[in-house]
């Protein structure tokens, strides 16, 4: 299970550019476990570092600002997350802290992605994402109330679906999706038992 995202301030870390793909994110020489955490070294190391393989910070790359160094938002560009479907790309973001992105558009398996582990893939035009990105000022993203707002009073709705809505605000994963239908799941499963019950030879054997 993920932390429960309720509602999230943070100064957002601008990365306008669009098209920005998850071998980007990571790379994938920087993949070097089949696990979800030890990845946040990797993560945008393309831009991050002087040098590919290297650890030298990239003085001009946005990661290694201190001014966003404890940021939780990202800015982007549309199609966010496009390219390959590796789930790396969105456990890195995770590890490293990211709990929302807002961009005006998301490659589909991306922002699914996002949503099972946690991190809130927010829609807003970018006009609005110009506008956030001007201020310079931390914002606020609600995600009951499906709103992001900056203190000076501009607000804006972003759209989500109920249930990656409901998988966020209780920190779900796909599995824990799941394991909220088990009566229902046992229910449809006894009397799937009793109905063809040569499909079950052997089960309790």
């Amino acid at each position: 299970m993920a932390e429960p995202f309720t509602i999230l301030t943070s100064l957002p870390m601008p990365l306008i550019r669009d098209n920005i793909d998850t071998d980007q994110i990571i790379p994938s020489r920087e993949m070097k476990s089949t696990g979800k955490t030890g990845l946040t070294d990797g993560l945008f190391a393309g831009w991050r570092y002087t040098e590919i393989g290297g650890r030298e910070p990239n003085p001009d790359f946005v990661m290694n600002d201190r001014a966003f160094a404890d940021s939780r938002i990202i800015l982007g560009g549309t199609n966010f997350g496009c390219g390959s479907s590796r789930e790396h790309a969105v456990w890195a973001l995770a590890e490293y802290g990211f709990r929302a992105i807002i961009a005006p558009s998301f490659a589909p398996i991306f922002a699914g992605n996002c949503v099972r582990n946690g991190i809130l893939p927010v829609i807003l035009a970018p006009e609005a994402i110009a506008i956030i990105e001007k201020s310079a000022a931390p914002v606020t993203i609600d995600l009951e109330a499906e709103t992001v707002s900056l203190a000076g009073g501009e607000n804006w709705a972003f759209p989500i679906e109920d249930e990656a809505k409901s998988m966020l605000l209780e920190g779900l994963d796909a599995i824990d999706l799941s394991l909220k239908m088990s009566e229902e799941i046992a229910t449809w499963q006894d009397a799937d038992r009793a109905a063809r019950p040569w499909i079950y030879l052997g089960a309790n054997a």
